[in-house]
């Protein structure tokens, strides 16, 4: 029975149906619903990884032992698992491997907007891009098929747009693929130098042979229309083109994003007058052409970054808008701000305070640089806040050591920052690493991570102890505060900075948004005793506003927190058990 399905969706749905048997992700927006969705079928194996290395490296095993695997990846999650995704493409697969990756043109949910086929291309694996649900299930099933045909890895690579549209797909029953028996095989799976040297020639000839398939496989396909134009293209840009074009076009629609065919572009190109290469983000489409010494437009008729759309599409190839409705462009500003009740808050208003560096990293807590709190001063990758402070003091040494903090998430610690607080401890620099504890993997959507004790499915699983890991790894000092206690806070920051050691301080609060969570009554403002000062407004929770010059609490938002009480000095803000 048709239904309609979220991109991610239809990809784990056709994972599913073509026989996965081991899944092991990190979520990362917007890939994380298809591990999410794959999870609810029982026959299926699925976790949530400590970080992409290790996802990927999992799924290899899986593969080894002979069961089709997968994991799930966001575009910079890619990058850390650029490592064995580069080695496992020399050793080829046992039973079917794939890995989805999501990128995300536009930066909706992302510090960078990489175009993740240059990953296919310098890694020499095969990559599959749908263009809607539909094909992101046809894909899933297919690639299964390609990675045990031609003995590789196959990336599937999804969009923003893609994997959060919907789309019709047809789901149909799981088949039970037979598992692969293991085969020792020292010169194809330990890749030393002697080994893998060998294996070279062997991914050569592997996408001689992809090459030839991309010319002929039915993901590739010519549609054609008015000569005149002849449009290349791929994944949600497909869409952009059909919708704005129509039949005003031929189209050569790539389905298998590389390797890339060469006579079925050349043979597509005799047959139009003008040839256009529509894709977001880099040409690697268009430059394939240029190789191949055709004519063609692409980056210089569209932009390198952000998205594409359908009125770009008519307005840069027919010169005028087409007739699709958009919102107007003067919107309300509406910045991102933490959730009322949020328990970084009370820590991000401590180190502002307090006017200290704050090198910070990636989750919910990045908000912490958002005006009114200002109070981050650097945000690159996973796990770099500790890093960084570690060469950010050892760089300035007693200019820094007493103002300078590393913060990062309970989940990012786990999946980067290990390392980082291990050579705080070997190399011995004077640095204060905040990790800021609540219970989940909040920024992605509530998923659980090594240190909440629950596994995908919420039951029951192993748990770090944050605490015990940190003396374990040479800490000394390791002090836990309560978030919404600012004095706590402060003396705390205070202390840990005016010692001579490395230290980490832990601040535990579970996220105000877990269903779990029991909060107290809203706040009440006393108009009465509010002297407009605005001091509360200081923290920037979405809970306190300002009218007629004094202080309104909305109830519906409000969840009782009490860090607002602490920084009124009039009494104007209580609670309501008071």
């Amino acid at each position: 029975m048709q239904q309609l399905m979220l991109g991610n969706k239809a990809l784990a749905r056709g994972l599913y149906e073509a026989g996965c048997s081991v899944v092991s992700s990190y979520p990362g927006t917007p890939s994380t619903e298809v591990t999410e969705e794959i999870a609810k079928f029982d026959e299926v194996y699925c976790e949530w990884a400590p970080n992409e290395k290790v996802g990927m490296e999992v799924a290899f095993g899986a593969s080894l032992a002979g069961k089709r695997s997968f994991c799930g990846m966001k575009h910079v999650g890619l990058n850390v698992a650029a490592d064995p995704l580069f080695t496992c493409s020399y050793t080829g697969v046992n039973a079917g491997m794939v890995i989805c990756v999501a990128d995300d043109a536009g930066m909706h949910s992302s510090q960078n907007e990489q175009d993740s086929r240059h990953y296919a291309i310098a890694a020499k694996v095969p990559m599959l891009e749908p263009s809607d649900s539909g094909e992101a299930y046809e894909f899933g099933k297919l690639a299964y098929e390609l990675s045990e045909e031609f003995d590789t890895p196959v990336i599937v690579k999804m969009c923003t747009r893609v994997a959060h549209s919907q789309s019709i797909v047809d789901p149909k029953e799981r088949v039970e693929v037979p598992t692969v028996k293991y085969e020792k095989n020292i010169q194809k799976y330990v890749m030393m130098p002697g080994n893998a040297i060998r294996r070279h020639p062997v991914v050569e000839e592997r996408t001689r042979k992809l090459t030839e398939y991309a010319e002929t496989c039915e993901i590739n396909r010519i549609e054609m229309g008015d000569t005149s134009l002849g449009i290349i293209t791929s994944s949600t840009c497909y869409q952009y083109v059909k919708e704005a074009l129509g039949d005003k076009a031929s189209i050569l629609k790539l389905g298998l994003i590389n390797p890339l065919p060469v006579q079925k572009i050349k043979d597509f190109a005799a047959k139009v007058d003008r040839l256009v290469v529509v894709e977001e983000l880099d040409p690697i489409i268009e430059n394939h052409c240029r190789e191949l010494g055709l004519e063609v437009s692409g980056k210089d008729i569209f932009p390198m970054m952000g998205e594409i759309s359908q009125n770009m599409v008519a307005e840069k190839l027919l010169g005028k808008k087409a007739e699709f409705e958009v919102l107007e462009e003067e919107l309300p500003v509406r910045p991102p701000v933490m959730c009322a009740g949020c328990p970084h808050r009370g820590l991000f208003y401590a180190l502002s305070k307090q006017k200290i560096t704050v090198l910070g990293d990636i989750g919910c807590y990045t908000l912490g640089a958002v005006a009114p709190l200002s109070a981050m001063d650097m945000t690159l990758c996973m796990g770099a806040s500790i890093s960084a402070i570690h060469g950010f003091n050892k760089a300035l040494g007693e200019e820094s050591e007493g103002k300078t903090v590393a913060v990062i998430g309970d989940s990012t610690f786990m999946h980067s920052g290990m390392t980082g607080l291990a050579n705080i401890a070997y190399n011995q620099s004077n640095s204060t690493v905040i990790i800021l504890d609540n219970s989940i993997t909040g920024m992605t959507g509530h998923q659980q991570n090594p240190t909440t004790g629950y596994n995908i499915k919420g039951d029951p699983a192993g748990k770090v102890d944050l605490e015990a890991l940190c003396k374990a790894m040479g800490f000394e000092r390791v002090r836990v505060v309560d978030p919404y206690n600012l004095k706590e806070c402060n003396d705390v920051i205070k202390e840990e900075l005016s010692v001579e050691e490395p230290s980490v301080i832990i601040s535990r609060r579970p996220c105000a948004l877990l269903k779990y969570v029991k909060h107290k009554a809203p706040i009440i403002a006393d108009p009465d005793k509010c002297k407009g000062c605005k001091s509360c407004m200081k923290l920037g929770c979405p809970a306190i506003s300002m009218k007629k010059g004094k202080a309104v609490i909305d109830n519906t938002l409000c969840v009782g927190c009490g860090v607002c009480q602490q920084m009124c000095a009039f009494d104007a803000l209580k609670g309501q058990e008071e």
